[in-house]
């Protein structure tokens, strides 16, 4: 479940200098060609052109980038016309957990926890509690996404989860959490986080995010996946093939003493090459017996401090938009959507950093 907005990110709007001058930013690619007045040259240069002066030379990052973004806007416009925008439906009442599940501190209150400074470092009897929540939580989000299909609501995928959850021992992890009515995220289409499970029944076509957090023992692991529902379009999944690619390759450069910023800037290298938006307003976050902690964990190009130790967890869960990345959010204080009603997609696991490099809990 991605942290709530951060000061910074909100703060932090889109900055184009900061991609430009991004270290080892888009190498340069194919050669395009300007066109520029004879004028603009020495009088001998002139004497051999009466006309334009044609120079061959290859096309830079910030051209490439502008060149996807035109494709993925292009893409967008054509799903928009196939499918109209979410609206929010019935959401049925709060599901009851047994007494004798352990329950996370903030579930009698309806304020929003405060965020935990400490960064979360394990000690060995912490990382087995640590591996038990992150594995039921796989389990469930595995058990969870076999139920979309067309035809099913989000309601009755919530129920799913819950009866799996508690049937387990655990506590749903985001059922209370600042008020929060539901035991699992559910983001359908333009939702970039947050859903909430509702009667809106899903649609041949959709795509789905399914966010779970269980607190098992003490300990929350947390993980998310989109999922297609019946016959998904190429530009989606190709959307959610390249938001997956990012978090495997932003797994893939984790260990000791890795600057959290190098997550930031591998998925939006990676994500620059398709054209797509990344989000900036939810972020990755320290996980373990506190829901959300330090580290903030930003998706995108920064320069913030900070480097990852052994026996530390958090969670990478980069959002892409095939549009723009301004959102907007229900008035049910939750539901994060694009503003321009275009796809997002999101994965998300809960990571812990090991002596050789990094462990993936949530498989």
């Amino acid at each position: 479940m991605a942290r709530f907005p951060s000061a910074l990110a909100r703060q932090t709007g889109p900055r184009l200098c900061s991609s430009l001058l991004g270290d080892g930013f888009c190498p340069p690619r194919a050669p395009s060609l300007v066109f520029l007045p004879a004028s603009s040259f020495s009088q001998d240069s002139r004497k051999r052109s009466s006309g334009l002066v044609v120079i061959a030379r290859k096309r830079s990052g910030f051209a490439e980038i502008l060149l996807n973004r035109r494709v993925a806007e292009q893409q967008q416009l054509e799903y928009k016309e196939k499918r109209p925008r979410l609206k929010p439906g019935k959401v049925s009442p709060r599901l009851h957990v047994p007494d004798h599940i352990t329950k996370p501190p903030y579930v009698n209150s309806t304020e929003m926890p405060e965020f935990c400074e400490e960064r979360q470092v394990h000690d060995d009897e912490g990382i087995g509690r640590m591996k038990a929540a992150g594995h039921l939580a796989a389990e469930v989000l595995s058990y969870a996404g076999s139920l979309v299909k067309p035809g099913i609501t989000t309601d009755a995928i919530d129920k799913a989860v819950h009866k799996m959850v508690t049937e387990a021992g655990a506590y749903p992890s985001p059922l209370g959490y600042g008020g929060f009515p539901k035991s699992v995220c559910t983001s359908i289409n333009e939702c970039i986080c947050h859903g909430i499970p509702d009667s809106r029944v899903l649609q041949d076509g959709d795509i789905i995010n399914i966010d779970v957090t269980v607190y098992l023992n003490g300990y929350h692991g947390d993980t998310s996946k989109t999922f297609f529902c019946g016959n998904v379009d190429d530009s989606a999944k190709k959307l959610v093939e390249v938001t997956r690619e990012c978090l495997e390759r932003a797994i893939a450069i984790c260990g000791p003493g890795v600057p959290f910023k190098k997550i930031g800037k591998t998925i939006n290298d990676y994500a620059d090459k398709f054209g797509y938006g990344v989000v900036r307003h939810f972020v990755g976050h320290g996980v373990g017996k506190v829901f959300h902690s330090s580290p903030t964990v930003l998706h995108y190009r920064n320069n913030e401090p900070g480097c990852m130790v052994v026996g530390e967890t958090f969670t990478i869960e980069p959002m892409l938009t095939m549009g723009g990345i301004d959102d907007v959010i229900w008035t049910d204080n939750w539901t994060v959507v694009t503003s321009d009603g275009s796809l997002s997609a999101q994965f998300e696991h809960t990571l812990l950093i090991i002596e050789d490099g990094v462990e993936i809990l949530t498989v």
